[in-house]
């Protein structure tokens, strides 16, 4: 399949309760990296989220789709488990962003992905759902009737033909239970400065991180994300030109105190799954981040039950894994995929891309 920059004429922006629901869907997989973040960094989580905000109208209206905007997975955990500072992760964002836009221009993505090969991106797809899955369950565990009530909630409207609204129903109730416990705060503007969490510091670490990064951004947000726009909205987008887009977005939002951020497959999924269809979702999504960042009290969404968040979670890993599973044929091609997969659990996606890039073009040599 070939992909063209552009954006189809025929898909507006609407405005509705699916677009709405759609939308939420891809907060479930950022806010938990959100809130950990801000729990264990020098972040500034209302910046944070008006960067989310800013970036999700943005790129709504730009691609009239509903393109996700999720942190940038293994430095925002690099810096959740202590291996880099916020001055680190804001200078790998700003490497990795100039990295991104530079070889989008140059169109060396495009090439990238005729030399990988569709099994290799797929099971990049899969290994997400599976990552997706893992961090479910470590969501669910620390309150696992409250996940298994959020999933028997989805379930149930799902048998009814509603499953879209259960995650509205899902996670008001845990907005409720969170300021049952936290208390209403009290809005505030986020300070208008330069880094305002700190100066970004180049280093060793935030370079390896960079590395890291850009081989799970290249196959997860670029390729992969660039393919799943063909399978769910039957839309041409180019793998170009979503690196390109993320680098803008790296480039800007880390001087105003966001973090490293992409477009993802787990994030599109989910929107689709809960009833996306246009870039309304975006704008409906980007107009609830930056309302969300007035009240950004840390006591308020580090009281959110997790475990509701995993119990939907489950849902956007399943839709991500059909995805990603269904159009694989021959037992080759499903081996590669499940291969990449696994490694991607067990190691990293990154890693898995490249071994898996390895191993398919060792394969069609003997074709």
């Amino acid at each position: 399949m070939a992909y063209s920059i552009g954006r189809s004429v025929d898909s507006g922006l609407e405005f509705s309760s699916s677009e709405l629901t759609g939308a939420l869907g891809d907060s479930v997989t950022v806010l938990p990296l959100l809130v950990a973040l801000a729990a264990t960094t020098s972040v500034s989580l209302p910046h944070v989220l008006v960067g989310f905000g800013i970036f999700q109208i943005v790129w709504g209206l730009y691609y009239r789709m509903p393109l996700s905007i999720e942190p940038m997975k293994a430095l925002v955990g690099l810096a959740i488990v202590g291996s880099l500072s916020y001055p680190e992760l804001a200078a790998a964002g700003l490497l990795a962003g100039a990295v991104l836009l530079a070889i989008g221009s140059l169109g060396l993505v495009g090439h990238l992905q005729r030399v990988v090969g569709e099994p290799v991106v797929r099971g990049v797809q899969f290994a997400v759902a599976l990552l997706l899955l893992e961090a479910a369950v470590g969501l669910s565990a620390g309150n696992v009737p409250v996940a298994v009530a959020g999933l028997a909630v989805v379930g149930l409207f799902a048998v009814a033909g509603y499953r879209s609204v259960s995650i509205l129903i899902v996670l008001a109730l845990g907005g409720l239970a969170a300021l049952v416990t936290a208390g209403v705060p009290t809005p505030r503007l986020p300070a208008a400065a330069l880094f305002p969490a700190g100066t970004p510091t180049l280093s060793t670490a935030a370079l390896e991180g960079t590395v890291a990064q850009l081989g799970m951004t290249l196959g997860n947000a670029a390729i992969a994300t660039a393919l799943l726009c063909g399978d769910l909205y039957d839309r041409e987008v180019s793998a170009d030109s979503l690196s390109k887009s993320m680098g803008v977005t790296c480039l800007a939002a880390v001087p105003i105190g966001g973090i490293p951020m992409c477009h993802g497959s787990g994030g599109l999924a989910g929107k689709h799954a809960f009833g996306a269809r246009t870039g309304g979702a975006n704008v409906l999504l980007g107009v609830g981040y930056l309302a969300l960042a007035l009240v950004a009290a840390g006591a308020v969404l580090a009281a959110f039950p997790m475990a509701v968040l995993g119990a939907l979670l489950v849902v956007v890993a399943v839709e991500l894994a059909r995805a990603a599973l269904e159009p694989v044929s021959g037992r080759r091609s499903l081996a590669v995929v499940a291969g990449v997969g696994a490694v991607g659990l067990a190691v990293n996606v990154g890693v898995a891309f490249v071994l898996g890039a390895v191993a398919f073009w060792l394969l069609s040599r003997e074709t």
